[in-house]
């Protein structure tokens, strides 16, 4: 039998069903939860883990208050339990304005998992958006780990979820910049101008409409694609050990049960790609500088070329202080020195983004030494690439977890992918964070970058999105009952 303090601890995360599903009994003596949670599980992520945290929190919680991502898209989710709690909240129930007030999201996943969810809750813009909080359930748990969530796989017995939420209701609510993404290519010559995804493309990148009609890459028709990231963008040789990676545990996923397997499969993959030795084993078409020419704004409506190395064979644009499991590629710049006086400290919300390269693969053991950086290139609030007719006929890119393999311009064909930052979204933070915010006391004041919102030649509202959902609203049917 349940003790008092165990009933007293599930009552301050459970929703009741009438919250939760329309047309449900109301229930005026129901008690308001101190931290109503809504949790979304990833069942595939994590071996057995993902099935297993399923099973727990529903036995913890309301079973319809937990979702398997797999069997449940969270867009419609919450776009249920909104339209609900409108309906409630128009006929005087103060719970349901207890609970949206109060509202916090647990998303147990990989990083991919966790991006689609911000996605979405980005995309709906909902009435006072819940707080996001990551359970570590992939293989490189970057956004976990730099909030204060851990890197490592999480315990799925009842202690160990009890002892998860209790941080969860006590955690602080933090802003970060959301990044918008925006690849164009031209349409091809025959055939339909559909818009037709390179192969696959991950869960936050969508097939959009044509690009405003003042576009330049619109006078022969494009196909567009649009989406967001919340930790980093990356091109090169991390992305294609990672597409190689996801596309084995594919083909075998038995031969990726946990994380340790997954981590020692990973780095079999660096060496077996010859990273380690990538002025031997890899063509110089692989550099950066021969795939793409990188511009960025650093000042509102000022675009410059950026230098790239002729070495560098990954770059990465970086928002959060954790990569590839918990590094930071771009440290602490000591700015008494000359070449790092324009660089200010790498905060999550002052609508920059980090730019790093990386020569290969000894260059990225680099970062486990101390005070061990990539090779900085800039900070900027906008980045650009442009493709053009190469020697290489494809490369690999990577948000935050989600690899993919993508095709590069043939003839006089162009591929154009445009990086601006977007706007907001609240995460849950542990003590241990390491993200730094301008708004932490401790931290140097700076100015923020003025042209947050601001994207280049994209005034409707269909384009200041990522594509994850559509904006919430009210049917129209909705009425007060």
């Amino acid at each position: 039998m349940s003790s008092p303090e165990f009933e007293s601890l599930l009552e301050d995360f459970y929703i009741p069903d009438y919250i939760l599903l329309r047309g449900s009994e109301v229930k005026n003596d129901s008690r308001t939860p101190v931290c109503p949670v809504i949790v979304f599980i990833n069942g595939k992520s994590g071996g057995q883990l993902g099935s297993e945290l399923l099973v727990t929190y529903r036995s913890l919680l309301n079973k319809n208050q937990v979702f398997d991502l797999g069997e449940n898209r969270p867009e419609k989710v919450l776009h249920r339990l909104y339209v609900n709690l409108e309906t409630l909240k128009c006929n005087g129930d103060v719970l349901a304005i207890d609970i949206q007030k109060r509202l916090r999201i647990i998303v147990a996943g990989g990083d991919g998992t966790a991006g689609w969810v911000l996605g979405v809750i980005s995309d709906l813009k909902l009435p006072q958006p819940p707080p996001v909080a990551t359970v570590p359930l992939g293989t490189g748990n970057n956004l976990p780990f730099a909030f204060g969530w851990g890197k490592k796989n999480p315990s799925t017995d009842r202690q160990s979820v009890e002892s998860f939420m209790q941080i969860v209701r006590t955690a602080k609510e933090m802003k970060i910049d959301s990044w918008h993404i925006l690849m164009r290519m031209k349409a091809p010559k025959e055939g339909s101008c559909d818009p037709i995804a390179p192969l696959e493309l991950p869960h936050s990148l969508h097939a959009s409409q044509r690009i405003s009609e003042t576009d330049s890459l619109n006078t022969e028709g494009t196909h567009m694609f649009r989406g967001g990231f919340w930790n980093y963008f990356s091109m090169g040789m991390d992305a294609q050990v990672s597409y190689d990676f996801h596309t084995e545990r594919k083909l075998h996923p038995e031969k990726f049960t946990n994380q340790l397997t997954n981590q020692s499969n990973y780095m079999k993959l660096i060496c077996k790609q010859g990273w380690f030795w990538a002025s031997l084993a890899q063509p110089s078409s692989r550099n950066i500088a021969q795939l793409a020419k990188v511009k960025v704004m650093k000042k509102s409506g000022q675009w410059e070329e950026l230098h790239i190395p002729s070495s560098i064979r990954s770059i990465i644009c970086l928002n959060l202080p954790s990569f590839s499991g918990g590094l930071d590629p771009w440290g602490r710049p000591d700015t008494s020195k000359s070449r790092y006086k324009h660089l200010t400290p790498p905060y999550v919300d002052d609508g920059l983004i980090e730019i790093i390269g990386f020569r290969d693969a000894w260059h990225g053991l680099l970062l486990l030494a101390p005070n061990g950086h990539g090779t900085r290139l800039a900070q900027a609030s906008r980045i650009r690439f442009e493709f053009h007719h190469g020697a290489a006929g494809h490369t690999f890119m990577r948000i935050d977890g989600e690899p993919w393999k993508q095709p590069l311009p043939a003839d006089d064909d162009t591929v154009e992918i445009e990086i601006s930052h977007f706007r907001q979204v609240s995460m849950l933070a542990t003590p241990s964070c390491r993200s730094k915010s301008v708004l932490d006391p401790s931290s140097p004041v700076i100015h923020q970058n003025e042209d947050y919102d601001s994207l280049e030649d994209e005034s409707s509202s269909e384009q200041r999105k990522f594509g994850a959902a559509n904006t919430f609203k009210l049917p129209d049917s909705f009425d007060v009952m």
